[in-house]
């Protein structure tokens, strides 16, 4: 089967279950695939090209512009909308089924119980945080981290004087969409005492699940 993957979660499990697309976007990490532009910003003259049987896209990472255009088309779009851990298992069959493929569904542990509270900036000019609903902070409330801007929706634009009038006990900086480093350190810093996190394994699902679970939970062991 012919697919293209615009979103990079997809792109680690397709390789993963043999199902490696014909291409893929330019942040899914894959520099042996051909690249069809970005998650907001696909080559759909590029993409129809390719001829694919399927375009896989998901709700939280692509426009609905992009699918529209993609349907008008005449390509065969495979729709996930993945913003919690617990709908990663019935996303990844749904998909897994169209695949002619086969997912080993998700075991969860019991979520601990909550014992952080976290700013998780996820963009710099303008500071964006993690809110919810979200999968990386469904992830993170499942380790016992409770994201400070939990009711302001998935992605709000945010103040760093607001993060530091929360009082959140640290700040978890992700790797990516931003790619937070240390050289953003001292600002961070000026809200709570800072760890830098990957964000692959905080935002990329499917396959990464499990893993990255086992390694955060590793990584945030320090923080009780």
């Amino acid at each position: 089967m012919r697919i293209v993957s615009l979103v990079p979660s997809v792109t680690e499990t397709l390789s993963a279950w043999d199902r490696t697309p014909i291409a893929c976007t330019r942040f899914c990490e894959r520099t042996d695939l051909e690249h069809v532009g970005g998650t907001k910003d696909p080559d759909l003259d590029r993409i129809c090209e390719l001829r694919p049987d399927l375009v896989v896209i998901d709700v939280e990472e692509n426009r609905r512009e992009d699918y529209d255009a993609l349907l008008e088309r005449g390509l065969e779009v495979h729709v996930l909308h993945v913003n919690s851990l617990l709908s990663v298992n019935s996303q990844m069959s749904n998909l897994a089924s169209r695949v002619d493929a086969r997912w080993t569904a998700l075991v969860l542990s019991e979520p601990m119980p909550k014992f952080v509270r976290a700013f998780v900036p996820i963009w710099r000019r303008p500071w964006m945080a993690l809110g919810t609903p979200t999968y990386g902070a469904s992830l993170l409330a499942h380790l016992g981290i409770v994201t400070v801007f939990d009711a302001e929706g998935p992605y709000p634009t945010v103040e760093l004087d607001d993060a530091i009038r929360r009082h959140p006990d640290v700040v978890l900086a992700p790797s990516e969409p931003y790619p937070f480093s240390k050289r953003q350190l001292n600002e961070l810093e000026t809200v709570a005492p800072a760890t830098f996190v990957d964000g692959k394994d905080l935002f990329w699902w499917g396959e990464r699940t499990s893993g990255a679970l086992n390694r955060l939970a590793r990584e945030f062991a320090d923080l009780k």
